[in-house]
């Protein structure tokens, strides 16, 4: 079967939703799928940044190809990425169904519009965020509450099914109040890298890390909750001389922020700042070598780091939102805090910095209890099902 999948961005370009079109991608292929990627030019948005030219425009793969094609956005809290020439390179290609990744993109303006036009079947996984989640002052939201009520309905609807990763998500896609395809609900997968360990005590020596720290993995942006966890993590930084905590991933706008509330609460050189890993080898060992993982996210539709911890028996410390608890079990595989709430993020820190027995039960339930049930394989499976249901075989 000939696939588009539509993102707006993929590797090299880092985030949750690259690394799910990445990881499905060859396993469609490996279904006898022949799987062509439809991508843009961009390595982030959030400051608008392309490609290194030294990433090819046009890549054939083992599973298909890879078409980065030109964008362009309008300005400021305006933005929003448009495509140049996808309904032509969609023409070009011919796809027997069209998979288009993250609601309220251009290209699930396109996959519907495809869809009216030749009758194409379109897939929508949703990747959905509220409103109140989104990254950008109140004029994005204005402009998102916008399009929910007017343009939403028309485009989601053109959708043969609507995929979401969990049961919370699919609540929030139904609270915009209009009729859905059906939906269908399909979780992520994980699949811990195939790397040779490093030594015990690579990372923190690597680094210079004194002694035990509290690990942040994800963008530095501003859904994330990253001042109230630097504010929850003084009263420990007070407490033990030697605790750091390390925050892993690219400055998604907020990193000036973090580092002026961390110089006004008196904590320079006890958090550290360590930009984007591309090491998988060196960030298994964060992940390996962390007391705890933290994601005090102020909502996230499912939250792959914390399956990314789990896997190397760390335990977690997240937020109440989004799939998180679909994935977390509170006091199983970690604790789970009201989000905002910078008292009770701060006392489940503490909790486990006085209980290492404690913090190991936690993670080596979510190792061996948690992350098996979440693969890639899966995931693959499910979606290959789809595609014939709709397609045929």
């Amino acid at each position: 079967m000939r696939v588009a999948q539509l993102t707006t961005r993929f590797p090299p370009g880092p985030g949750g939703v690259e690394r799910h079109v990445a990881e499905l991608a060859p396993r469609l292929a490996a279904r006898g799928h022949r799987v062509e990627v439809f991508t843009s030019e961009l390595y982030r948005e959030f400051p608008w940044q392309k490609l290194d030219p030294s990433v090819p425009r046009e890549e054939r793969t083992a599973f298909g190809a890879v078409h980065r094609l030109p964008v362009r956005t309008l300005p400021g809290e305006l933005h929003y990425t448009f495509f140049r020439g996808l309904d032509r390179a969609l023409d070009r290609a011919e796809p027997e169904i069209v998979h288009a990744h993250t609601y309220g993109t251009h290209q699930v303006a396109v996959a519907a519009r495809r869809r009216r036009r030749k009758g194409t079947p379109f897939v929508l996984t949703a990747h959905f965020h509220p409103i109140w989640s989104i990254e950008g002052g109140w004029v994005r939201r204005r402009l998102r509450a916008t399009y929910d009520r007017v343009v939403a309905a028309p485009v989601v609807q053109e959708a043969s099914r609507l995929v979401v990763q969990t049961r919370e998500e699919e609540r929030l896609v139904r609270a915009l109040g209009f009729p859905l395809p059906p939906v269908v609900v399909i979780p992520p997968g994980y699949a811990p890298p195939a790397l040779e360990p490093l030594p015990p005590g690579s990372f923190a020596a690597r680094f210079g890390l004194p002694g035990p720290f509290v690990l942040f993995v994800g963008r530095l942006a501003s859904n994330k909750g990253l001042l109230r966890l630097v504010e929850a993590f003084a009263p420990l930084a007070r407490s033990d001389a030697t605790s750091t905590l390390v925050l892993v991933g690219e400055d998604g706008g907020m990193g000036a922020a973090v580092d002026r509330t961390v110089h006004d609460l008196g904590l320079d050189g006890r958090v550290r700042r360590l930009g984007h890993l591309v090491d998988e080898a060196a960030l298994a060992a964060a992940y390996r070598e962390a007391r705890v993982a933290v994601l005090p996210s102020d909502y996230e539709a499912f939250g792959l780091v914390l399956l990314e911890a789990l896997a190397q028996g760390t335990p977690v410390i997240a937020s109440r939102v989004g799939g998180i608890p679909e994935i977390v079990e509170d006091g199983r595989s970690g604790l789970l805090v009201p989000p905002g709430d910078v008292g009770a993020l701060a006392a489940a820190l503490a909790r486990l910095w006085a209980d290492p027995q404690l913090g190991r039960r936690l993670g080596e339930h979510g190792r061996d209890q948690v992350v098996p049930r979440f693969t890639w394989e899966a995931l693959a499976d499910r979606v290959d099902a789809l595609y014939r249901e709709l397609v045929g075989p």
